[in-house]
């Protein structure tokens, strides 16, 4: 299966964005998918996840309560909507999945088998 990015672009402090993460070979909704983002000179960081079925979901600190991380499974998509941007949301942002695990706060930290290639997101007035 693979895994694609898409929606990056560049945005004004406060506006908006919405990436899209579109699964083929498989079905987005069996597995567990996270958002990742990674930042000119910083390590890659965890922003959130979806759990399979999309019951539940995780938000990392930096980014609770402005973004919202969705599925649709009739188009086999994850979306991250991003609201309220900031400059230091500045980075190259990626979707991930891995079967063996679950959406919690660990899933970041595991090295996941299947990456997008990214989508870059620049936030500048």
């Amino acid at each position: 299966g693979q895994l694609q990015a898409s929606g990056g672009g560049l945005v004004q402090p406060g506006g908006s964005l919405r990436l899209s993460c579109v699964g083929s070979g498989f079905t987005l909704d069996y597995y567990p998918i996270g958002w990742f983002r990674q930042a000119p000179g910083k390590g890659r960081e965890g922003v959130s996840c979806i759990s399979r079925g999309g019951g539940s979901t995780y938000y990392a600190d930096s980014v609770k309560g402005r973004f919202t991380i969705s599925i649709d499974n009739a188009n086999n998509t994850v979306y991250l909507q991003m609201n309220s941007l900031k400059p230091e949301d500045t980075a190259v942002y990626y979707c991930a999945t891995d079967e063996r695990y679950s959406c919690a706060p660990s899933y970041f930290h595991y090295d996941l088998d299947y990456w997008g290639q990214g989508t870059q997101v620049t936030v500048s007035s």
